[in-house]
């Protein structure tokens, strides 16, 4: 039996992401990096491979290849703010050259890494959160609000949709959850 996802709470969302502080260019790029992951649902990996001309702000999406497949996944407008901020203040400040097509510049797997790990202690959230965690959150919270698997799964790339039915499980203990907290004869 497969182990449920670490997934945080929406409240939790809302203030691991208010985290960075735009004072300074690190603050913008780190709170475009989270607001970007937690939107879309893409991998580290993903994130770290983005370029320039995978955004379409104005469209309000992000165009993410994986695998040999593109996906084109729909951004809300806190993370059209953040990147706009990022991509108009700050980017030009980090690149080298003017051809430079990396969105995130001099940006690791690990390095994000440490950058989650820094703004969960900042944010005093008890749950160990990795980039996957956004991921998932992303995923659940999606399904709870009603969105259907299919698209969650398209949004994800997952290849197989029982990759993505963990999700409903999650959703499905929360209810029984629920049920047990608040029935009188549970």
């Amino acid at each position: 039996e497969r182990k449920l996802p670490q997934v945080l709470t929406g409240k939790e969302v809302e203030l691991f992401l208010e985290q960075p502080e735009c004072t300074d260019p690190k603050g913008y790029r780190d709170r475009a990096m989270l607001e970007l992951l937690y939107a879309t649902g893409i991998r580290v990996s993903e994130l770290i491979d983005l370029d320039m001309d995978n955004l379409n702000l104005p469209g309000g999406v992000l165009r993410c290849y994986s695998k040999g497949r593109e996906r084109v996944i729909p951004l809300y407008p806190a993370a059209i703010r953040a990147l706009s901020e990022y991509i108009t203040d700050v980017r030009p400040q980090l690149v080298d050259s003017v051809d430079e097509t990396a969105l995130f510049v001099n940006m690791s797997r690990q390095g994000f890494w440490k950058l989650i790990k820094h703004y969960q202690e900042k944010a005093g959230i008890e749950k160990d959160i990795t980039p996957h965690t956004l991921r998932h959150s992303f995923a659940a919270h999606l399904l709870e609000n009603g969105a259907d698997l299919r698209s969650i799964q398209e949004m994800l790339g997952h290849a197989d949709i029982s990759s993505t039915q963990i999700y409903s499980h999650m959703v499905k203990q929360k209810l029984k959850d629920v049920y047990q907290k608040a029935h009188p004869r549970a």
